[in-house]
């Protein structure tokens, strides 16, 4: 069974930095793409960065909104994703879910805050 557990959310003051990480379980995850998603209430959820198989030579991919501000990276032998969030913006205020695409897997999310 695919699992996604996130951690690292949290209250910031905007300019701040965060941490996301996503513990992934059940798969062979070196062989899968891996998404950090947002949502705020009302809203859909939105995609916010991308990272493509440990065998892909694509680049990951971001949202236009947070390109220059956040990297994704992932650690193939601990099966986990990563969100490094730096000069954070009150827009970032979300719960932050990480998706693994070819199960359309999702974890449950983690509150980011950002506010003075």
């Amino acid at each position: 069974q695919v699992q996604l557990v996130e951690s690292g959310g949290g209250l910031v003051q905007p300019g701040g930095s965060l941490k996301l990480s996503c513990a992934v379980s059940g798969t062979m995850f070196t062989i899968n793409t891996v998404g950090w998603y947002r949502q705020t209430p009302g809203k859909s959820r939105e995609l916010v960065a991308e990272i493509s198989s440990f065998f892909s030579a694509d680049s990951p991919n971001y949202a236009d909104s947070v390109k220059g501000r956040f990297t994704i990276s992932r650690d193939n032998a601990k099966n986990m994703v990563y969100l490094q969030m730096n000069s954070l913006k009150p827009e970032d205020t979300a719960v932050y879910y990480c998706r693994l695409a070819a199960f359309n897997a999702w974890g449950r999310g983690t509150q980011v805050t950002v506010s003075s």
